[in-house]
């Protein structure tokens, strides 16, 4: 059944395929047709008015597929259908050109340059992948013509001309439409950025941005988050002024009512909203500081005119009637902001009633503008306690002290916005600090470093348990003052704030961040980065304490190597990678030689210290993907990633020879110990786990009866190496 339904499927498909492609075969057989001379010139005696008839249908077949191609809704046309019939369209439009040029007189028909008007349109309002073989195709119709069996020698003679002439065209109306897309691109690229511009600067006329629940008074560089504040509240504004500005224009029969607002610079006055009958209007920038508008904003008191002079209201730009005119200054505190007119085409002059209900209408476009400030700054308080919440989550749930420094970071930069941040560890036995992690610039050059300058920010920071500098501002370490250290200085930063990372009234470190611009670290955010710096500071010593109880349960206590339980773990995911990934393990199984009888002659502590050396030269022997771990007693175990038998001998006879040039002292006097060593390889000995582990064992076993300080892999009969 589902064959069937693919086999119809696949017919269907044909089916259509063919249904759609008819306008190629029309086209196909029209150019073999020119190409055998078919077409005669009819301005000639004796020409076929039939083949004529024969044009005159590729003509109505053109037609249809237009008339087709018209009435085709965009939505079922997938791009590659429209691809395909745009292209069929334009051939069949190309053959009828050559099929039009041919019964009037071919390439030296008067009406021939038809072919250049073609290949330009067909080039410049197609896409490339239409535009380019549509071109092709008209320069091999010249072809046609040219080289035909029935072509006439003038046509041969001019195919060069022709077929550059064609390229030429192409070219220059593909470089004029990519030049006009790029430059139409252009144009919408700045129109976008002057509407943003446009709403960011009317957002600072009405003092929405910068505005918060403290004394920040700066823009914040927090782009999207203000936007989108400052666009909510900017359409909010416009619609409670509009409102507004209609009823009183309605109720006291107005002309035009308009509220005038103050650039940044007090300089130019701009209408932010308007209610008026007037078509003359001019809504460009008004001078602020001469005329009437000059003595409103100077005195700060309402005026009134009857009949004023044209040159008195400037804010029109036409023949404009005006019988009466009120003025009333909109004022923040003792601070006016804009401008409230009115005016009347007729009737009388305004009276202290309707003055004072403009006055009260001023009063309130000001509060507008104020509970909108205070909406945006409750939305960012809100945004910014919000983040501070996840960042302490965050430090909540770290329990490593990457993951500590990560969430502290993280969380002081949704409080505030910085480009250097460090967090340092003290150590109280030495005075160093360590800078355990830094991000921002020049990052590189103080991660990982250690300062002991009893001198600098940071020892003062400790000492005395309080955050330096006081008010968070920096000279970009022009002054005698630095951070760190006195060769390491921050240069080039207005802004800087060290907390002591505190822990029962002990300092366990510092946490640093510095800004370029000034004014960074404003009260309320040193507050915050406060909060943030006693939470890391219990974070640290909780990462500190988590770090020794996961070394504990997976190292050995005396070796420092993996224990037997960790090793088993982390052998079985490698083997899991190897087989995803089909790369071969090694399994190194040593055992020291006589560890028993080096106890009983030099006793136990002797024979601690000899684990200890063969320990470290096993990790030192080691590449840090590999596992060293002490396997049980005076075993150890080696797993190499991506080794096979030959890698693994080697390493195993490097350590063996390592380990006999050793000299161990002891009360009794100094001795040598020795190494017998095991391999197995994964998936050459085994597949399973358990039984790549008994593999190197048995070798290890065969090491141990043959003589002992040596190297012996599994399946070999002989010793790699005897001892010497």
């Amino acid at each position: 059944m589902r064959t069937a339904k693919v086999r119809a499927r696949v017919v269907f498909e044909v089916q259509r395929a063919l249904r759609a492609s008819w306008g190629f075969s029309v086209s196909g057989v029209m150019v073999y047709l020119l190409w055998r001379g078919w077409f005669p010139d009819l301005r000639m005696p004796g020409a076929d008015w039939g083949r004529a008839a024969a044009a005159a249908l590729l003509a109505a077949v053109l037609a249809t597929k237009v008339a087709a191609r018209l009435q085709t809704s965009e939505r079922r046309r997938t791009p590659w259908r429209e691809v395909f019939s745009d292209i069929e369209l334009g051939l069949l439009l190309l053959t009828a050109t050559y099929v039009f040029l041919s019964i009037l007189g071919g390439v030296t028909s008067p009406v021939y340059p038809l072919v250049y008007a073609l290949v330009s349109f067909l080039v410049t309002f197609h896409r490339l992948a239409v535009g380019i073989p549509l071109a092709v195709s008209a320069i091999g119709c010249e072809a046609v013509l040219a080289f035909g069996p029935a072509a006439a020698p003038a046509a041969t003679a001019a195919f060069p001309g022709h077929a550059g002439f064609i390229v030429i065209f192409a070219l220059l109306n593909v470089a004029f439409l990519h030049a006009e897309v790029a430059r139409q691109r252009r144009e919408h690229r700045r129109h976008l950025q002057d509407e943003v511009a446009s709403m960011r600067e009317e957002a600072r006329e009405f003092r929405l941005i910068s505005t918060a629940l403290g004394s920040e008074s700066r823009v914040r560089t927090r782009e999207e988050e203000e936007e989108k504040l400052s666009q909510g509240s900017i359409e909010t504004i416009h619609q409670q002024l509009f409102h507004t500005l209609d009823l009183l224009r309605r109720s006291l029969r107005l002309q035009t009512c308009g509220l005038l607002w103050l650039d940044t610079v007090g300089e130019r006055l701009k209408f932010k909203e308007l209610a008026s009958e007037s078509p003359h209007i001019a809504e460009g920038p008004l001078p602020a500081r001469t005329g009437a508008f000059g003595a409103m904003l100077r005195d700060g008191k309402p005026l009134v005119m009857e009949a004023p002079r044209p040159s008195l209201l400037p804010y029109y730009q036409g023949p404009a009637e005006v019988a009466a005119f009120a003025g009333v200054p909109v004022a923040e505190g003792h601070t006016v902001r804009g401008l409230l007119i009115a005016d009347r085409a007729t009737g009388a002059a305004f009276n202290t009633g309707e003055l004072e209900l403009l006055g009260a209408a001023a009063g309130q476009v000001m509060r507008i503008v104020q509970s909108e400030r205070v909406f945006q700054a409750v939305e960012r308080s809100k945004h910014e306690h919000e983040r501070f919440y996840r960042a302490s989550a965050a430090l909540n749930r770290a329990l490593t002290l990457a993951e500590v420094y990560d969430a502290a970071i993280e969380g002081a930069r949704g409080v505030c916005e910085f480009d250097f941040a460090a967090i340092a560890t003290f150590d109280a036995r030495d005075g160093s600090h360590t800078i355990s992690r830094a991000v921002g610039e020049g990052a590189e050059a103080l991660d990982g470093t250690s300062h002991r300058d009893p001198g600098s920010l940071a020892s003062m920071v400790v000492k005395n348990k309080l955050a330096l500098p006081a008010a968070g501002e920096w000279h970009g370490g022009d002054d005698d003052t630095y951070a760190f250290d006195p060769a390491q200085r921050m240069k080039g930063f207005q802004s800087l704030f060290l907390l002591p990372l505190l822990v029962k009234d002990e300092v366990v470190g510092t946490f640093t961040v510095a800004a370029r611009r000034p004014g960074a670290f404003p009260g309320d955010r040193r507050e915050m980065l406060g909060v943030i710096a006693n939470q890391m500071a219990i974070s640290l010593q909780n990462g500190r304490m988590y770090q020794v109880l996961e070394e504990q349960a997976t190292t050995d206590g005396l070796t420092g190597l993996v224990n037997h339980r960790t090793f088993q773990e982390r052998f079985s995911a490698m083997l899991g990678r190897a087989d995803r990934h089909k790369f071969k393990v090694s399994l190194i199984l040593t055992d020291i030689d006589h560890f028993k009888k080096i106890n009983d002659t030099y006793g136990h502590p002797t024979g601690d210290q000899v684990l200890k050396r063969v320990a470290g030269i096993l990790k030192a022997s080691a590449r840090k993907i590999d596992i060293v771990a002490r396997y049980g007693g005076e075993e150890f175990a080696i797993v190499l990633e991506g080794t096979d038998r030959v890698g693994a001998r080697m390493l195993a006879e490097r350590i063996r020879e390592e380990i006999g040039q050793q000299s161990f002292e002891s009360a009794k006097g100094n001795f040598q110990a020795t190494l017998s060593l095991g391999v197995a390889v994964y998936p050459d000995d085994a597949r399973v786990k358990a039984d790549v582990i008994a593999r190197a064992d048995q070798a290890l076993y065969a090491a141990k009866h043959g003589g002992r300080n040596r190297t012996v892999c599994h399946g070999e009969e002989k010793p790699v190496r005897a001892a010497g």
